[in-house]
């Protein structure tokens, strides 16, 4: 037994030491430099447009309550002037990535300001801010400045036409892991079986032209959610392919449009996959698109790959990033009950328009003696977006009920209690009781744990 144990273990290291020199192999930079444009680029324009919306004072300054994440209360907004002025950092920052200037202090000060941005308020939370955030995390560490970028015009001998592998390869695993468990979050029965939220959604896009009257087909709803499973489970296998890479991007093209066009309130999402997805292109590929570019040119006498000066720890917290990235999506199995009704480890696991939910929330507080009591208007603390987002989640619900307790002691309650009674709809079934009514949210405290005052799926249909 011990000689079995001594040759696993032989063997083991070897694989591992063969991994690595294919992780350390020397490939060329092309393709991070295409993809630091591109991405710098989409950032600056998608800065310009939240700002040119006026979503910065709706979403940030207007507001007089936000719902943060549990453990991030001290992340608040800083007021008009404030807010604008890290907006502002975000889109020179974007600019700078995008053109190679003091890339490392942009690309820090990038990730700082937008992930302060997003964790402000829980309900500005997308699928594509948090990809991001992880990006620009990502992009801190990979040399992606070595070659057309002003850092390399003010010193020449940063430049580098060859990078190790992996520094292109963590690019596309996090486009793997967004890809893969979105495909798995659809192997569900609403989505398969009952093409839910598909058959809610698409009847309102029946204006569109051509394809509009099919909206209502129920085959139709069908075909998009087979589909969408498909393409999210394979198309980074199909991407990997050599053989079948263009083809499968023709699909990236046609799957990312069409989402763009039928769902327009994602924003700027599927132009970032559609762009990102180019990485897993060939060096010669992106060699070329980079030679349209004024004053590209890859030839020179400098051949040396870059090194990473502390590698053992950027190994490290690289390999602390994979096994995150694939543990945060399946957390949801620690949980009981349906996902789409308790949201217990639903965000950060890119499941990606999933589901159809809709609530309303009514509130009463009550001071100690329960003989004085005060309907809560939702109105004078949230906007219509907060309270729309809130009414269906149950940490934000406990977070809003932990505020309205602050604001009625302030304003002479003793030891207010706080009820909900919340009705929610999910994927086009009635609406049922969401809590437990009688639980006095003001004395319940945030965990990780299941929250017992969800009323369970079954009971509550």
């Amino acid at each position: 037994m011990w000689h079995r144990l001594q040759a696993f273990r032989s063997h083991l290291w070897t694989m591992m030491a063969i991994n690595r020199q294919s992780w350390e192999k020397p490939v060329s930079i092309t393709p991070l430099i295409t993809f630091r444009i591109a991405f710098g680029l989409l950032m600056f324009v998608s800065t310009l447009r939240f700002w040119w919306r006026g979503w910065v004072d709706a979403v940030y300054v207007s507001p007089s309550f936000h719902f943060t994440y549990w453990g991030f209360e001290w992340v608040q907004p800083f007021g008009r002037p404030g807010m604008y002025l890290l907006y502002s950092i975000i889109a020179c920052t974007a600019l700078m990535i995008a053109v190679g200037l003091l890339y490392r202090l942009a690309t820090v000060l990038f990730f700082i300001c937008f992930t302060y941005v997003e964790l402000i308020d829980v309900t500005t939370y997308l699928n594509h801010y948090y990809f991001i955030s992880l990006v620009a995390f990502l992009m801190i560490w990979l040399p992606a400045n070595r070659l057309y970028a002003i850092d390399v015009l003010i010193k020449p001998a940063k430049r580098r036409l060859l990078v190790p592998a992996w520094t292109i390869g963590i690019i596309r695993f996090q486009l793997g892991v967004v890809y893969f468990f979105a495909g798995l979050a659809k192997l569900n029965p609403d989505w398969l079986l009952d093409a839910q939220p598909m058959k809610t959604w698409l009847p309102a896009k029946s204006h569109l032209p051509i394809v509009g009257a099919l909206m209502y087909k129920d085959w139709v709803a069908y075909l998009f959610s087979w589909f969408g499973a498909l393409y999210d489970l394979c198309i980074v296998f199909f991407l990997l392919n050599r053989s079948t890479r263009l083809s499968a991007y023709a699909f990236v093209l046609i799957f990312h449009i069409s989402t763009a066009i039928f769902f327009p309130g994602i924003g700027l999402f599927p132009y970032v996959m559609i762009v990102s997805s180019l990485i897993f292109f060939s060096s010669s590929f992106h060699e070329r698109l980079l030679s349209f570019l004024p004053g590209y040119k890859a030839s020179g006498h400098i051949v040396t790959a870059y090194t990473f000066t502390y590698k053992k720890w950027l190994y490290r917290i690289m390999l602390v990033y994979v096994g995150l990235q694939c543990l945060v999506p399946v957390r949801f199995l620690l949980y009981p009950d349906h996902l789409f009704w308790t949201e217990e480890g639903y965000r950060f696991s890119w499941r990606v328009m999933l589901m159809e939910k809709a609530g309303a929330a009514y509130f009463t507080v009550k001071d100690k003696t329960g003989k004085q009591f005060y309907t809560v208007n939702n109105a004078e603390f949230l906007t219509p977006l907060q309270e729309k987002m809130m009414s269906t989640q149950p940490d934000m619900i406990l977070r809003y009920a932990h505020f309205l307790a602050d604001t009625y002691a302030q304003r002479g309650i003793a030891q207010p209690r706080v009820y909900g009674e919340v009705y929610v709809t999910l994927n086009g079934a009635g609406s049922r009781l969401f809590i437990d009514s009688s639980v006095n949210l003001a004395a319940e405290r945030f965990s990780w744990k299941h929250y017992p005052w969800i009323l369970p799926y079954k009971a509550a249909n």
